[in-house]
């Protein structure tokens, strides 16, 4: 895995978005009753210090949320980070410790594991892509592809990997699919009416899956600002990038692949959208390990 560092550390999540993403978390784990199991065994005053530590390579993300499961169970706990998001971690690593009552720590290791693992998942496997088309010019994207309610949380992990986002919702962007198409009659009805409909900041952005349909929607190029590449080979999209000839953005999806992706970007394309970065990457590894009994 390279080591290269990403522009995305600058970005950050919103505290509010960290703080209802975490309460939910801990309200669905905890319920009407608690942690029955540390309560029982762990006495009240007992104080400890806990370390979290990488099982596997892979890049960090999700210290805010971690931070901010601790302090929602108590707000006394200490939570130091070792690394930050988007650093690279090898395994064995101490990514962040954290000191305070020991029910507290025991009590929050889950959600703040579960974010963490879920959010350095996506962006190593968003910073492997990055890796794997570096100095062709593509950029690596995502899409709506995500888990509900985690959204946000999702699409910075992919910016913390090195990637782009894609619309954030329905609100934000137009995008005519191939049901669009359909039922508004045909391309120029389409594109007619999105373009009629939305106001002049929108972007608007329509799928084709043939060099065919590619070349009807040219004659509307003034109108849209991107089009979506759909599952094509990489020589289509060579011819397809020809077609456009800068007039477009040009986007591939569809059957992309860490295997099949080097060959995707070489053919020109902007960017490169990929579901696969928030619904199927793997989590990181992640353990919560005790230190030692802290003096009262």
């Amino acid at each position: 895995m390279s080591h290269s560092e990403p522009a995305a550390q600058s970005f950050s999540l919103a505290p509010q978005t960290v703080q209802t993403a975490v309460r939910s978390a801990l309200a669905e784990d905890l319920g009407l009753l608690g942690d029955l199991t540390t309560n029982a065994t762990i006495p009240a005053g007992h104080k400890a210090v806990c370390h979290i530590a990488a099982r596997q390579a892979g890049i960090i993300a999700g210290l805010e949320l971690a931070r901010e499961a601790f302090h929602q169970v108590d707000k006394t706990c200490t939570f130091t980070p070792q690394l930050a998001d988007g650093d690279p971690v090898e395994p064995g690593a101490i990514v962040a410790r954290v000191a305070g009552p020991a029910r507290a720590l025991l009590t929050a290791e889950r959600v703040a594991l579960n974010f963490m693992g879920r959010l350095s998942g996506i962006a190593s496997l968003t910073r492997a892509y990055v890796d794997a088309v570096d100095g062709t010019g593509a950029s690596i994207a995502d899409t709506r592809k995500t888990t509900p309610g985690l959204r946000a949380l999702e699409k910075y992990a992919v910016r913390i990997g090195g990637g782009m986002n894609h619309r954030a919702g329905l609100y934000d962007a137009v995008l005519i699919k191939d049901n669009h198409i359909a039922i508004a009659g045909g391309v120029t009805p389409a594109i007619e009416a999105a373009r009629a409909g939305v106001g002049h900041m929108v972007k608007i952005e329509i799928e084709v899956d043939t060099l065919e349909q590619l070349a009807d929607i040219l004659a509307h190029a003034r109108k849209i600002d991107a089009v979506l590449l759909d599952n094509m080979t990489p020589q289509q999209l060579s011819q397809a990038v020809e077609l456009v000839d800068g007039r477009l953005i040009t986007e591939a999806s569809g059957g992309v692949s860490l295997k099949t992706v080097r060959a995707i970007a070489q053919s020109g394309v902007d960017l490169i959208s990929i579901g696969a970065l928030t619904h199927s990457a793997p989590v990181l590894d992640l353990g919560f390990d005790f230190e030692s009994r802290a003096t009262t």
